[in-house]
Order: structure tokens, then C-alpha cells, then sequence
């Protein structure tokens, strides 16, 4: 029996071995792969569309220069995709509820924007720390509190996605903890809420998408800001 409710993001182990690296490595399972056959099935065909929809929508804003970051943003969205929707399924885990992880996906690629900008265009980069037209005794208030906000992008990023997932997955708990104890007493009440849980896991699951798109484009329009 589960001591707490937040005991279900606690990353299991087997003999002392943490599987939380096997629920990172099974989304690869289903990443499209190169056939040789002549024609593709329908699930390679639309894992195909699904791609390039989503690289033609996230690149229209990004000038040339962004466009050499097409394929890590493909993959990691369909990396995040794949471990929030699997994670959704009985008896598995979600390691994208863990802020360690989605801090370590935001960081290093925060600090990868950053420094492209600083390498590339580094009076433009830098300019961003002082909007145009600041009165002279607002310069230093101002430039502290831009480099404060770039510093809490990261942190945003990965907040962002654990916050949505736990919270999400913490209100499917609490709704079927209350449909096994309210069907044996009131079945109409039960069902009722059964009704309720079903519809929840199905936005939980486009969550889990969204909040998977959404880190790729912010991390998209950072990258805008530095090219």
C-alpha cells in the first residue's frame, strides 16, 4: 500500500537498480527507423507526415541559421511525446515527472541557444539585456532584472513540464482512489465519477503532448532570439 500519493514519482528500482534509464530508453522503440521496402506501412506513413508537419511549423519562424537544429528538436519532441504518453499506461513510470531530468534536457540546450547567439552575434544577443528607449537611471535596474529572467528560463522549462505531468497524474489518483470507494456504496455516484476519470485521462493525454510541443517551442524561440 502506497504510504503517500507522491510515492507513485518515486523512481522504481530492481535489485538496486534504478529503472528509471529503462523508461528512458523505450520511447526509442518507437522512433522511425529507415526500410527498404518499397512501400512504407501506414504506421511509418503517418509517424513520417507527423514529422515533418511538425518541423515545417516550428522552423516557419526560425531564420536559416536555425534550420541546422531541425533533427534535435524532431527528436526531442518525439522523445517527449513518447516518455509522457507511455507514462500514462498501468504499471509504468514517467520520467519526465522527475525535475532532475527535465532540468537536465533545458539547461545544456538553453546554454546551447545562449552561446550560439554570444558566438554569432554577440551585440545582439548582448542587446536584449536593454530594451530600446530605457530612460538612463532605469539602465541598471533594467539590465539586472533581463539577466535575472534569462537565468530563470531553464528553470521555467523544466517546472513547465514536471509541474503540468505531476499535477495531472496526482488528480487520475486521487479521481480512481474515489471511484473504487464510491462504487460499492453509491454505483450511480461511482460510475459518474468513473465517467469523469475517463475523460480526464484523455486531456491528460493530450497534455502530455502539448506540454511536450510547448518545450520545444520555447526552446525554439530562444534560439530565434540568438540567430
Amino acid at each position: 500500500m502506497m504510504v503517500s500519493l507522491f510515492d507513485q514519482f518515486a523512481s522504481p528500482k530492481f535489485m538496486g537498480i534504478s529503472l528509471i534509464f529503462i523508461a528512458m530508453m523505450v520511447p526509442m522503440i518507437f522512433f522511425p527507423n529507415s526500410i527498404e521496402r518499397w512501400v512504407n506501412n501506414r504506421f511509418f506513413t503517418a509517424q513520417t507526415w507527423f514529422i515533418n508537419r511538425f518541423i515545417n511549423q516550428l522552423l516557419m519562424p526560425l531564420n536559416i541559421g536555425g534550420h541546422k537544429w531541425a533533427l534535435l528538436f524532431a527528436s526531442l519532441m518525439l522523445f517527449l511525446i513518447s516518455m509522457n504518453v507511455l507514462g500514462l499506461l498501468p504499471y509504468t513510470f514517467t520520467p519526465t515527472t522527475q525535475l532532475s531530468m527535465n532540468l537536465g534536457l533545458a539547461v545544456p540546450l538553453w546554454l546551447a541557444t545562449v552561446l550560439v547567439g554570444m558566438m554569432n552575434a554577440p551585440t545582439a544577443s548582448l542587446a536584449h539585456l536593454l530594451p530600446e528607449g530605457t530612460p538612463t537611471p532605469l539602465i541598471p535596474v533594467l539590465i539586472i532584472i533581463e539577466t535575472i529572467s534569462l537565468f530563470i528560463r531553464p528553470l521555467a522549462l523544466g517546472v513547465r513540464l514536471t509541474a503540468n505531468l505531476t499535477a495531472g497524474h496526482l488528480l487520475i489518483q486521487l479521481i480512481s482512489m474515489a471511484v473504487f470507494i464510491l462504487t460499492p456504496m453509491m454505483p450511480a455516484v461511482g460510475i459518474l465519477t468513473a465517467t469523469v476519470l475517463v475523460m480526464l485521462t484523455l486531456l491528460e493525454v493530450a497534455v502530455a503532448m502539448i506540454q511536450a510541443y510547448v518545450f520545444v517551442l520555447l526552446l525554439s524561440l530562444y534560439l530565434q532570439e540568438n540567430i
